[in-house]
């Protein structure tokens, strides 16, 4: 009657540690750039409501899965990296909520801001000429009224 009673109980452990062990499998889906377009907005939309701006410039920026199934997030100089750095679990927990997924990584990539190819305006003539360019009414303007930029 002992032995009867010890596999019952046994049997009920299994079943309960079966039961545990169904709870800890059971997982979101993998993380993919389609569910990540589709939870980007709602990701915006809660930095939004809690004010915060600069955190808000950084979603702005490019955010895509890379083939390894990590998210890269593209920030522009040191400034916002940091910013980045700190925002990153909030960033993670909301994504896994609002799109029930796994685990996953965000990797930043540091994207330098790169200089104009053009040179830069200093004089009146240069910054006269570089608006006549994008704006041909000026040109005709000052072919009118005779206009000069150089005193």
């Amino acid at each position: 009657m002992a032995d009867q009673k010890a596999k019952v109980e046994l049997e009920n452990a299994k079943a309960k540690v079966s039961e545990e062990v169904v709870e800890v499998i059971q997982k979101g889906r993998d993380l993919t750039q389609g569910i990540l377009d589709e939870v980007f907005p709602n990701v915006r939309e809660h930095f939004q409501k809690l004010g915060k701006s600069m955190e808000l410039a950084i979603l702005g920026q490019a955010m895509r899965m890379n083939g390894e199934g990590k998210v890269v997030l593209e920030v522009m100089g040191h400034v916002q990296e940091e910013l980045a750095l700190k925002m990153k679990p909030e960033l993670v927990r909301i994504v896994r909520e609002l799109g029930k997924v796994n685990q996953f990584k965000v990797e930043l990539e540091l994207k330098e801001e790169l200089e104009s190819e053009r040179n830069k305006l200093y004089t009146s003539t240069d910054k006269f000429n570089f608006l006549k360019d994008k704006h041909a009414a000026l040109g005709e303007f000052q072919r009118r009224f005779g206009l000069e930029t150089d005193f």
